[in-house]
């Protein structure tokens, strides 16, 4: 059996066989999704290069491609638009996060209908904006007065939802009380007595809050979310929030596991408590607002990332640039310009290189070139296990 199938089956043993087998039909449907299901593949064909091993270190998402963006809500309640996801969040020179975003640019291109040249200008684009921001040398933010185009209308949404509203798109009432549809694409039935276990952990966890009953549960459900942490032990969980129904409140509770990253990386890492704290920690490290009622907990004797559910409609609508070219232009200009706000607002910390390295590097442009091949082979590696991967998904070697 070809490598690339192998390395993924062995990855994903023990995972919850149900969502499990979500994953693997998603990551068999199109490269881009089998880019970001297979983050450790892409690390374990990464060579060991210079470019790679030479650049400055830094707090890195480690899982950094076109959906990693999104808006949210932080813990000061307004609407920002960050990096979203740090699951595989790692000190590592700066250019890995670089090279894995490029290449999902060129591997995201065929869905959004845009041309390899023009693939090929938004990633100098990308680069650009990362470099001028890291020269300027001022870790900035995004909201909803600073932001443009296609990003600026997402925020103006989050901005205008209605709680209700968004409730009725995950829930569905029962007289006047809310339960979380378990409609096979966003959730699934939690078995009695893993509902039991987690009502009672978020009990638990009430009692030490300042207001205990706004976490009291009412509802569970197994997870549907995301492609790369699928079949990963994830639940909604309904709280009663500011009053049912309709200021009930959702919540994801996410087991946490090691970074895809790590077994690429030579440099040494700060001594975590456990995997949910290194995720909570750098996410509010590099985010400008971290993300509502983030913490790290533990369920079971597992880490878990505990933190207010963000929905998937709250990425940037990438397919609405009806043949503009400028309209993605402007998207992937901010996004790296928050790359490169996360990479110094990290800077100096718990062995990151300090913010002079990174405005150095921003200032030079030796390195652009070459990381922009690199992510052209990266692509093209992708595209070849993706291929694989197809052929032993079809031949039921997943079955």
């Amino acid at each position: 059996m070809n490598d690339a199938a192998s390395q993924i089956k062995h990855f994903n043993a023990g995972r919850d066989p149900e969502r499990l087998a979500l994953k693997l039909a998603k990551m068999r449907a199109d490269p881009f999704v089998f880019l970001r299901g297979s983050c450790h593949l892409f690390y374990a064909r990464m060579p060991r290069e210079t470019l790679f091993t030479a650049a400055p270190l830094a707090w890195l998402c480690g899982d950094l491609h076109l959906e990693n963006f999104g808006s949210f809500k932080g813990d000061n309640r307004l609407a920002y638009f960050d990096i979203n996801d740090f699951d595989e969040a790692i000190l590592a020179p700066c250019t890995l996060d670089l090279v894995r975003f490029l290449a999902s640019v060129q591997l995201g291109a065929r869905s959004l209908q845009v041309s390899p040249p023009e693939a090929g200008q938004l990633c100098r684009v990308f680069i650009d904006a990362y470099a001028a921001a890291l020269a300027e040398g001022k870790a900035r933010w995004v909201e909803r007065e600073t932001a443009v185009g296609l990003v600026k209308d997402l925020l103006a949404g989050l901005g205008e939802r209605k709680r209700p509203a968004f409730l009725d798109t995950r829930t569905e009432l029962k007289g006047k009380l809310r339960r979380i549809r378990c409609d096979g694409r966003k959730a699934l039935p939690a078995d009695d007595a893993r509902r039991a276990e987690i009502e009672a952990f978020i009990t638990r966890f009430a009692a030490s809050q300042l207001e205990p009953g706004f976490y009291r549960p009412l509802d569970v459900a197994r997870r549907i979310a995301g492609t790369g942490s699928l079949g990963v032990e994830r639940y909604i969980v309904l709280v009663e929030g500011k009053g049912s129904p309709d200021g009930n409140y959702l919540l994801d509770l996410k087991e946490a596991l090691p970074s895809s990253l790590a077994p690429w990386t030579a440099t040494p890492q700060p001594p975590w408590p456990d995997e949910a704290n290194r995720v909570v920690t750098l996410q509010q490290r590099l985010q400008a607002i971290p993300m509502a009622f983030l913490q790290a907990v533990e369920l079971g004797g597992k880490p878990f990332i505990l933190r207010d559910l963000q929905p998937s409609e709250d990425r940037v609508a990438l397919d609405a640039w009806n043949g503009k070219l400028r309209r993605l232009e402007e998207v992937l200009a901010t996004m790296g310009q928050v790359l490169a706000w996360a990479h110094l607002r990290s800077a100096g910390r718990q062995g990151s290189a300090i913010a002079d390295a990174f405005v150095d590097l921003g200032q030079r442009s030796d390195w652009q070139a070459p990381l922009i091949e690199q992510a052209d082979a990266a692509a093209a590696m992708v595209l070849a296990d993706w291929q694989a991967y197809s052929a032993a998904f079809d031949a039921g070697y997943f079955a």
